[in-house]
């Protein structure tokens, strides 16, 4: 996958909203990359962006490219789009909540992604080895009963449950690529380490690469190896985990690492990050995280950083960032 100079503007009622700017990233086979940020940053807007999901007419892709495999995402048809999704490329969404149709149960719409995979790929299941595998599957998400899970509707299983369901949906599939958009949010921690385990055997057994999107800096440190933060609709920096988690650079990575909580003594305050997000009907003119950096002189706040190799390998975006040598 290769994301280049991907720039979009959503279209409200009160104008364009400059969602993502200049977004470069490439993931290759069997790699597992983490996206981080705050709620707003343009993480999710950017999974759904991939499989041309956002609403058309709405979506205003300003310029930029998609490539999965050399083709062009943004520039396909939609027959081609459909046979993608889910079987080249499968997504975990967000919400569990409100993902599932009501009206059919949650086997239903694991059938339909076996289904839906088979046309594709011109496999001859019978729906009882379809069932199967479905329930099969249920079983290694750590639902205990998979088979009354099978036959319940969404209304009847709890949040934990939908999602397991949900991310069971977006792998029976057996996609190549994976965008798993906070996968782990409503599980507690003993299922959220075996869903954990699960995606990485994925990587192991099909070489699966796979974009994690999470506000869980533990999550993303204990499945990736390569992290991208992102702030406002752009990438400020991106390295390996142990670059970015033990040193960041940027003064933003900076922040989300010193609002963790640190088990140790003496205990460390934990400290956020002061301000909010800008609006992206009208965002800063240099760089949009200008306005809360404590670093920030008029060069930030008049000329826009580029994303540019620092002297160990990483890449930010920013024009003063922290010593990393």
């Amino acid at each position: 996958m290769s994301i280049s100079d991907l720039t979009l503007d959503l279209a409200t009622y009160d104008g364009e909203v400059k969602v993502l700017d200049d977004i470069s990233l490439d993931v290759g086979r069997s790699e597992t990359v983490g996206i981080v940020g705050e709620t707003g940053c343009g993480k999710s807007v950017l999974a759904k962006s991939i499989l041309n999901l956002l609403p058309h007419g709405i979506a205003r892709y300003r310029r930029g490219a998609i490539r999965w495999k050399g083709e062009n995402l943004l520039a396909t048809t939609r027959r081609r789009l459909r046979q993608v999704r889910g079987t080249e490329i499968g997504m975990v969404f967000q919400d569990p909540m409100t993902f599932f149709d009501p009206l059919y149960t949650a086997g239903s719409h694991m059938m339909e992604a076996i289904g839906h995979r088979e046309q594709v790929k011109g496999g001859s299941m019978s729906r009882a080895q379809r069932k199967a595998e479905a329930v099969d599957l249920l079983s290694r998400l750590g639902l205990s009963d998979p088979e009354r899970v099978f036959d319940s509707y969404p209304h009847q299983l709890s949040g934990g449950m939908r999602q397991r369901v949900l991310i069971g949906a977006a792998i029976v599939g057996k996609p190549e690529f994976l965008i798993a958009d906070e996968p782990t949010t409503a599980l507690d921690v003993t299922v959220q380490a075996q869903i954990l385990h699960l995606l990485q055997d994925i990587v192991k057994d099909r070489d699966t690469s796979i974009v994690l999107i999470s506000h869980d800096l533990g999550v993303i440190a204990s499945m990736c190896e390569r992290i991208v933060v992102m702030y406002a609709g752009t990438i400020v920096e991106t390295g390996t985990k142990r670059q970015l988690l033990s040193r960041p650079a940027h003064p933003y990575t900076v922040g989300l690492t010193s609002a963790v909580p640190r088990l140790g003594y003496p205990q460390k305050q934990v400290k956020g990050i002061g301000g909010h997000i800008p609006n992206l009907l009208n965002p800063p003119p240099g760089c949009r995280f200008a306005p809360r950096c404590p670093k920030a002189t008029s060069l930030c706040r008049s000329e826009k950083p580029a994303l540019e190799a620092l002297s160990d390998g990483r890449r930010a975006a920013c024009h003063y960032p922290e010593p990393v040598a």
